[in-house]
């Protein structure tokens, strides 16, 4: 669904460029890979895969996957590294694999699992990268695919942070028959699913001999996503070219630098982006988009991080 959008002032920029005409020399510097995570290695081995091809000094990725689970992990590589923090916090979706232990039928499983969605309070694993204390997070989806025999075959959409392995042994807890992950797949990481040009150490690898020796760049740049991809979740605002420096060399935007700008709240984070698309900075809103709207000065959005080189 389409987020609102009020006009301030309307405006044609010159500045910037749009993403989608970025050229390949910038992409590799500056975009994000949607890897198809293989069952083996680490994410941070696979963002060091990554690196190692295309002959970079930085690449980072969002939220870890184990070494056994496979699927959607975005790969920022170059300047965009700093963009992943901003969708480490959010929802993720998985296709899992789960065995129970005993016979049991299938409404008494379908009662089971519609009691996990919502709020549900998880103690992380013994094995886990956070402190383990009991905390909350929220299942938005908890959908059965199929059910063989005692295999149970589901789609969930979670808040990042939400432990599948965990979450099938509570409900073999909850079903009191026992239960535990056989295999699990990420299918969505924030603003990229398995739709968004997912593809394997080894497409990319193929992609980049392409480029170097045939100067074929179709591949690498189906490979290779511009960083603006990634907003898809994130509210904007678009300002005037006149603004872009000010942003570019550490200052807070203001009000009266803003053209249009998505409906939002006061405390969301917000890309700000020039009139032909292109990202300048992420910050946090000082007010929501409604009294930004309203008011002819003051102060917009808090600059967290700036991705425009300093003009």
């Amino acid at each position: 669904m389409e987020k609102q959008i009020f006009v301030k002032k309307e405006a044609v920029g010159e500045f910037g460029i749009n993403p989608d005409e970025k050229t390949t020399e910038t992409l590799l510097k500056y975009g994000i890979i949607n890897i198809d995570k293989p069952k083996g290695p680490t994410s941070h081995q696979t963002s060091d895969y990554v690196k190692k091809i295309l002959k970079l000094s930085k690449a980072g990725h969002s939220g870890t996957l184990d070494p056994q689970v496979t699927g959607v992990q975005p790969i920022a590589i170059g300047r965009a590294t700093r963009i992943t923090h901003f969708f480490l916090t959010a929802p993720k979706e998985y296709i899992c694999l789960m065995h129970l232990h005993k016979d049991i039928d299938e409404e008494t499983i379908q009662e089971g699992i519609n009691k996990f969605i919502g709020k549900i309070r998880q103690l992380p694993p013994i094995k886990s990268a956070v402190k383990r204390q009991v905390r909350t997070r929220e299942i938005y989806e908890l959908e059965i695919l199929e059910i063989k025999e005692r295999d149970v075959l589901f789609r969930v959409k979670c808040q990042a942070g939400t432990y599948i392995r965990k979450l099938c042994h509570d409900l073999g807890q909850e079903l009191e028959i026992g239960a535990h992950m056989v295999e699990l797949r990420r299918t969505q990481a924030g603003p990229f699913t398995e739709e968004d040009n997912l593809v394997t150490l080894n497409d990319l690898d193929d992609a980049l001999h392409f480029y170097q020796e045939e100067k074929n760049d179709k591949f690498l740049r189906h490979c290779i996503q511009p960083i603006e991809n990634a907003l898809k979740h994130i509210a904007k605002c678009w300002i005037f070219d006149t603004t872009i420096e000010s942003l570019t060399h550490g200052r807070d935007l203001a009000i009266p630098g803003i053209s249009k700008l998505e409906n939002f709240k006061k405390g969301e984070f917000v890309a700000i982006l020039t009139l032909k698309g292109e990202l300048v900075a992420i910050g946090e809103a000082i007010i929501s988009a409604v009294e930004i709207n309203m008011q002819d000065k003051g102060l917009a959005v808090n600059v967290k991080k700036v991705f425009l080189e300093a003009i």
